[in-house]
C-alpha cells in the first residue's frame, strides 16, 4: 500500500469544508470570550498566565515524544526570555531552554513569514544541544529512510515512512508555498490542521518533527487571529495521545482527511476551553487571596500558592501533610496546626482523616 506522499494527487488534500463551519464559529466566539476575560487580569497576572500556559505547553509537547523535562527550569527560561525575574538561579538545562525558546519565538514572532530559515532556526533552538543527531538546524540528508517504528528491533512495526531525504527540499518548497496560500484562503482550523498534517507527512528533520508541527499549528492560528491565541493545544493532545496518533494514522495512505480535520477541530476547541478555565482560575486566585487577606501565615500562603500553581485540577490525589512538610520545611506539629486552621477558616476542604487526610482548595466561597 502506498504512503500518502506516493499518491498521484499528493499533496492535494481532500475534505468537506462544511464539516468545520460550526467549529470555526465556536473557535472565533470563544476567542473573543477569552480575550474579554484576559482583560480583567493585571499585568502581573497576565505574565503569570503566559508563563504557566507556555511552560505547560513546553512540558506536554515534549512528553508526547517521551521526553520529561523539569518544570521549574522551563519556567525560569521562559521568565528570562520574557524579561521577568527567573524563578531559580540554577543553570537551565539545554533541553528546557530549547523548547522554551521555541515557545517564545512562536508567541512573539508569529507574523513572520514561514520559510526555510525560520524552520531551521526553530530546529536549532529545539535540538541544538543534541550531539547524537546527524543534522541540526537543517533538513535531513541521511540516506536511510525515515520511518516511525515500534516493537522489537528484530521485528519492528512500521507505522509510517516519510519521503526520502533526496525529496525533502522539494517537498518543503511545496509545503511552504501551500502554507502561505492556505493562510490567505482557509479558515483558522483548516489552516492549522493542514499545516500540522502536511509537515508531519514530510518529516523534514532528523528529530523534533512532532514538536515543530504543533508549534506550526499555533503559529497558523495566531496568524489568522492576528495575535497569540493562548491555546493549551499540547496539553489536550497529551491527555489522549492514543486518539492523536490514531487520527494521524488514518491519513497515512489517503488524501481524504475528513477524520483528521474533525479530530483537530475538537482538539482545538478543547484546548481553547482549557485556556479559558486557566484564565478564570487566575481571577479566582486573586479573589481568593483577597478574601483570606490577613488570615494566612507565610507558610500557609506558600502552600496555597503552590496549590494554585498546579492549575484548576489541583494536586493529584490532593494535598497531604507530607506535601505540606516538603513545601514548608516546618515541623510535623506545625503542619498539623496549619492545615487544621486552613480547614477551619474554610480555605481548604478536607477529606479523610489521620494519615489519609487530604486537602484541596475551597473555591465555592461566596466571594469567588
Amino acid at each position: 500500500m502506498k504512503w500518502i506522499w506516493q499518491l498521484n494527487d499528493w499533496p492535494e488534500f481532500k475534505y468537506d469544508d462544511s464539516l468545520l463551519r460550526s467549529s470555526e464559529e465556536q473557535l472565533l466566539g470563544r476567542n473573543g470570550e477569552l480575550r474579554g476575560v484576559f482583560k480583567h487580569l493585571s499585568e502581573k497576572d497576565r505574565n503569570h498566565f503566559q508563563i504557566q500556559l507556555y511552560s505547560e505547553e513546553a512540558l506536554k509537547t515534549s512528553a508526547i515524544e517521551g521526553e520529561i523535562l523539569d518544570r521549574e527550569s522551563v519556567q525560569s527560561s521562559l521568565r528570562k526570555q520574557f524579561g521577568l525575574q527567573p524563578t531559580s538561579k540554577r543553570k537551565i538545562p539545554a533541553a528546557e531552554n530549547g523548547i522554551a525558546r521555541v515557545q517564545v519565538e512562536i508567541f512573539r514572532n508569529f507574523s513572520r513569514p514561514l520559510n526555510d530559515s525560520l524552520l531551521h532556526r526553530l530546529h536549532e533552538a529545539l535540538l541544538g544541544h543534541r550531539a547524537d543527531l546527524p543534522s541540526i538546524g537543517q533538513y535531513r540528508t541521511d540516506k536511510e529512510s525515515m520511518q516511525i517504528v515500534s516493537g522489537p528491533i528484530h521485528q519492528p512495526t512500521i507505522h509510517y515512512e516519510a519521503p526520502p531525504s533526496s525529496r525533502v527540499r522539494t517537498e518543503m518548497k511545496s509545503f511552504i508555498r501551500q502554507y502561505r496560500k492556505n493562510k490567505d484562503t482557509l479558515g483558522p482550523i483548516a489552516h492549522s490542521a493542514l499545516a500540522h498534517l502536511h509537515f508531519l507527512a514530510i518529516h523534514p528533520f532528523a528529530d523534533g518533527n512532532g514538536r515543530l508541527a504543533r508549534a506550526l499549528s499555533e503559529k497558523a492560528l495566531a496568524e489568522k487571529f492576528g495575535r497569540p491565541t493562548y491555546l493549551a493545544l499540547a496539553q489536550v493532545i497529551e491527555e489522549n495521545k492514543k486518539a492523536y496518533y490514531s487520527a494521524l494514522h488514518e491519513t497515512n495512505h489517503a488524501l481524504r482527511i475528513d477524520p483528521w480535520l474533525e479530530y483537530f477541530a475538537r482538539t482545538l476547541l478543547a484546548a481553547q476551553e482549557k485556556s479559558l478555565r486557566i484564565v478564570e482560575f487566575l481571577i479566582t486566585k486573586k479573589k481568593y487571596f483577597e478574601h483570606f487577606s490577613g488570615q494566612l501565615n507565610p507558610r500557609q500562603s506558600k502552600v496555597i500558592g503552590k496549590l494554585f500553581d498546579s492549575g484548576p485540577d489541583g494536586f493529584t490525589g490532593g494535598l497531604s501533610a507530607a506535601n505540606y512538610l516538603s513545601i514548608t520545611n516546618c515541623t510535623r506539629p506545625t503542619s498539623t496546626r496549619d492545615l487544621a486552621a486552613l480547614a477551619r477558616i474554610g480555605a481548604l476542604n478536607k477529606t479523610g482523616s489521620l494519615r489519609y487526610a487530604r486537602y484541596s482548595l475551597n473555591l465555592n466561597l461566596p466571594a469567588l
